[in-house]
């Protein structure tokens, strides 16, 4: 996999540049459709506030997206993978612990926007049919496309994938031509290139400062740039993004040459309930054309965002940071993936936020807040992963405070959102992170509570009871999936439930073990032979992005080992042996709950139940190990915290 992923960042392609502009820039891409019309709001228009908008546009572009994510983020990349939690995958190698709580905010942050980009960006396309029916309702319109867009997901992205790349590509040059035609006619507005600009729009303007909080909404879809690098390569988006950074600048140069041409009016007035200066820069004749391409681009951004949503959710799993749930494949694409539940709760999020903002101008006071937590907390864990590169201190610390300054800055102006709708993405997120963190700390805690034992002290009595034939036999091939990292230790569980909770006799008794990796794309597994045609164990090491599929694995093991003559696996019962019958295989799962017996503090009592009241709802260990339901029996097991030493009972004559 090594000399793959170096292929693809190393590549540079047309065919990837298409790419890159269909999956990676819908949602950066799309931001002129609403900037530009919340940085001016209700003010009358002035040519300060515009040059200072513009210049903070574009040196935020410069500063946040191109040197922070484009230049040194995408050098971060986990064996050509990118993303907060591919990034806390890398620097979990530092062994230091706390790193999980700013990739659990990260994480959590994005996943909450990603509820309101497709609402914003599908609201400021379709709201521009108000220039024509300026008392339309557009939202039946807004949400009758979310719908479609959501229920399109489970046949994959790939019929709609071959649309994105030509679409995205008239998209950017259509906004690069506006934008071009209204500077050539004021091209006083590239004064605004100078920051001096924005500096003074911030310094001397009474709202000047808050202005960042809309001004940041032009770098929203950094983060997602970064997540879906393992899609089209570092080379080829760097390159693309030259052309993307190009003409958006001179769409956002273009809005603002048009509104210094209109000073002293407002937004209102110029255009009425739809004065919007993204379509108020076009000419009449093309405005029905703009709206159609506009909401296209905002479908092909939504669908990113959506993407990337389950991209995350599964690696989350992988992470043991989410509970299982069910992951379809509808391609043979590598890393393309849907997931049900994440896929409908999505949608009733999005149409809960237009239902409940209903204008893409109220969205944008929402929009925003959490997006600056998930780009500080990758900030924290890029300063980790380049001191773990040795890159010298020098160069880190002025860097990053730099950063963390800028982001400090934004998460300041964005906290005056929160009263006006930025708590719909601040509550999701705490929802969110309360999830991850309670998964985490209960699967720590399980770990900890959880017996090891060595098999050395048990292979005599397993050879024993695999020969005894005055115990029925249970199954040919007895399997038990196991968590001990090591292949001489067992849990002691698995060994309670084959010699104590009614004894299992069996011809071959193997533990499998699954070792989730911190590489994204992996398939290797490893056969040890503890007990010569009684015991084996089978350790998979897969990719955090791959799918664990236990069952169709297990069937390629065995029929790699049948077929090097390392394991026989004929039923032994004599009238299906002389007939070669494959010999039944079983497998034992434990489903634990928490024991009365336990003692335990008050807030391992509160995690440990939240724990066992989300498990209800996720999906159940067989399905998530993609095992048969015929062939698994799942024994309950009590979980004992801290029980209780001494009971203080006296014997009594």
């Amino acid at each position: 996999m090594s000399i793959s992923h170096k292929d693809l960042h190393s590549k540079l392609t047309l065919g990837g540049l298409l790419v890159s502009l269909g999956i990676i820039y819908g949602d950066i891409g799309t931001s002129p459709l609403y900037v530009m019309k919340a940085i001016i709001g209700d003010y009358v228009i002035n040519a300060d506030m515009v040059l200072g908008g513009i210049s903070c546009v574009f040196w935020t572009l410069t500063l946040q997206t191109t040197i922070k994510y484009v230049i040194i983020t995408l050098s971060a990349d986990n064996h050509g993978e990118g993303g907060i939690f591919a990034l806390y995958a890398l620097v979990k190698k530092t062994k230091i612990k706390w790193l999980i709580v700013p990739a659990i905010i990260g994480g959590s942050a994005l996943l909450a926007d990603g509820i309101i980009t497709p609402p914003i960006s599908v609201s400021s396309a379709v709201e521009g049919i108000r220039t024509f029916y300026p008392e339309i309702n557009t939202i039946p319109i807004v949400i009758g496309i979310l719908v479609a867009l959501f229920t399109i997901q489970q046949f994959g992205s790939k019929l709609v994938g071959r649309f994105f790349a030509p679409l995205m590509l008239l998209w950017f040059g259509m906004l690069g031509v506006l934008g071009l035609i209204q500077v050539i006619k004021h091209v006083e507005v590239l004064k605004a290139l100078n920051p001096y600009y924005a500096y003074h729009l911030l310094s001397i303007h009474p709202e000047g400062f808050y202005v960042l909080g809309f001004v940041f909404l032009c770098t929203t879809g950094a983060e997602a740039l970064y997540s879906d690098m393992g899609h089209c390569g570092r080379k080829n988006i760097r390159i693309s993004w030259i052309f993307v950074k190009t003409t958006l600048v001179l769409n956002y140069f273009g809005q603002g040459a048009y509104l210094i041409h209109h000073q002293g009016e407002t937004l209102l007035s110029l255009g009425g309930k739809n004065g919007n200066p993204f379509y108020l820069i076009m000419a009449d004749w093309f405005q029905p054309i703009g709206i159609v391409v506009a909401t296209l681009a905002a479908v092909i951004a939504s669908q990113a965002l959506i993407s990337g949503s389950f991209t995350l959710i599964n690696e989350a799993m992988r992470l043991n940071l989410w509970p299982k749930v069910k992951i379809k494949y509808p391609t043979e694409l590598k890393g393309q993936l849907y997931i049900p539940s994440i896929n409908w709760l999505l949608l009733l999020g999005c149409i809960g936020v237009v239902l409940h903002f209903e204008e893409s101008s109220n969205m944008e006071h929402a929009y925003g807040l959490a997006i600056i937590l998930c780009m500080i907390m990758t900030t924290v864990l890029l300063n980790f992963y380049l001191i773990m590169k040795r890159v010298k201190l020098y160069f880190i610390m002025p860097l990053i405070a730099i950063y963390l300054a800028i982001e400090f800055s934004f998460l300041v102006a964005n906290v005056t959102k929160f009263a006006e709708g930025g708590y719909v993405t601040l509550f999701i997120a705490l929802v969110l992170v309360s999830i991850m963190t309670i998964w985490f700390l209960a699967k720590k805690i399980n770990k900890s509570y959880t017996k090891i034992v060595k098999i050395e002290d048990y292979k005599k009595v397993l050879a024993a009871l695999s020969a005894d034939l005055s115990i029925p036999k249970y199954a040919t091939h007895l399997v038990y999936m196991t968590n001990a990292g090591r292949t001489d230790e067992i849990e002691e569980k698995v060994m309670y439930s084959i010699l104590r909770n009614r004894p299992k006799r069996a011809d071959i008794y193997w533990f499998v073990h699954v070792n989730i990796l911190s590489v994204p794309y992996k398939t290797e597994y490893k056969v040890t032979k503890i007990l010569e045609d009684d015991l084996y164990r089978v350790d998979f090491n897969l990719g955090f992005r791959e799918p664990t599929k236990i069952n169709l694995m297990f069937r390629e093991v065995i029929k790699d080992m049948v077929k090097n003559g390392e394991v026989d696996v004929t039923s032994r019962y004599e009238s299906l042996n002389k007939n070669n019958i494959i010999g039944d295989f079983k497998f034992v799962l434990s489903e634990k709950f928490l024991s009365n017996e336990s003692d335990i503090l008050w807030h391992e009592k509160l995690i440990m139940n939240s724990y066992f009241f989300i498990k209800k709802l996720s999906l159940s260990e067989e399905s998530a190990f993609g095992l048969d339901s015929s062939s698994v029996k799942i024994e309950k097991f009590p979980m004992v915290l801290h029980p209780a030493e001494n009971l203080g009972l006296t014997r009594i004559s």
